[in-house]
């Protein structure tokens, strides 16, 4: 991963105007850094803001207050489109068309040649294992075979920065896992990818770095290393121990004289660190409402 930075927000917000209900602050105030070649996580129950903070980051709808830019530009801007891919949470595509009609509609969307059309087009089918129902319309797909297109699509430009929203979703383990090498292969290409999803395991295989979001506000981010390790527990592997030097060990580990001894922290789970997070953040909501009723009205 590069220093540059490709997805910068500062004081990022959103608030929906409600019409005879209050108001809703989606987003509150976010500043979020991504760096060029990294795979970014963006994670959060639902109704945490990640989908409205997607939303404000390719221009789809316009930020309260605050600022966004992606690519080195404005969030929205057209020059910074056509360097970008997504891929929705529900992928709106043509019906009637099969895989090789729908890839060359897009690929005509951003101008590409014929002759790069064709290859692009032939690449991503294959990339994405459909080459057996690439003439087949896509109202015969399943769902998951419907995601393999819908990521497709994503890359027909060849983009710089990819929005992934449950890419995995409807996916058998197979799919799954041929999915993330993807992401992987998208990272060692240079390009970077943020990625929204429930699933955690899969954000764990393939993450640099993650923030994690609770009613619009940014709880948590950083390296996933660094947010999973346990670093008030220590734990030591042995080499070929045997069971009376483990029972030694335990009463004086210093005396033993053991080689390959290593001193290591242990590793949480992001599903146990997520749970965490988003607890707390429950009941400091609950005590400030609970503090709030509490106070005498004037």
């Amino acid at each position: 991963m590069s220093n540059e930075v490709v997805i910068q927000t500062d004081e990022l917000t959103k608030v929906y105007a409600g019409f005879m209900r209050p108001d809703v602050l989606a987003v509150d105030r976010l500043n979020l850094r991504v760096g060029r070649g990294e795979v970014f996580g963006l994670l959060g129950p639902n109704g945490s803001g990640k989908t409205t903070t997607t939303k404000l980051l390719l221009g789809l709808i316009f930020p309260t207050a605050g600022s966004a830019t992606i690519l080195g530009r404005p969030a929205g801007d057209i020059a910074a489109k056509t360097r970008i891919g997504f891929l929705p949470e529900e992928s709106y595509l043509y019906r009637f068309l099969n895989a090789e009609e729908t890839l060359d509609f897009y690929a005509k969307i951003f101008g590409i040649p014929r002759r790069e059309r064709r290859r692009r087009i032939d690449e991503l089918i294959e990339l994405v294992g459909l080459q057996d129902a690439r003439k087949r319309s896509l109202r015969g797909y399943s769902k998951g075979m419907s995601r393999r297109i819908g990521l497709a699509q994503a890359l027909i430009n060849n983009p710089e920065l990819i929005f992934l929203d449950e890419p995995t979703s409807g996916l058998d383990p197979i799919g799954r896992q041929e999915v993330k090498r993807l992401i992987l292969r998208l990272k060692d290409q240079g390009k970077t990818v943020m990625l929204c999803t429930h699933l955690l395991p899969d954000v764990q295989d393939v993450c640099d770095r993650v923030a994690i979001l609770h009613n619009g506000r940014l709880c948590e981010q950083g390296p996933l290393d660094e947010l999973l390790t346990l670093k008030n527990r220590t734990q030591f592997t042995v080499a070929d121990i045997t069971e009376t030097q483990r029972e030694e060990l335990k009463a004086f580990l210093a005396g033993m004289g053991l080689g390959d001894v290593a001193m290591i922290h242990p590793y949480d789970t992001l599903s146990a660190l997520f749970m965490r997070i988003i607890d707390a953040e429950r009941r400091r909501g609950d005590a400030a409402r609970q503090q709030r009723e509490n106070v005498p009205q004037q």
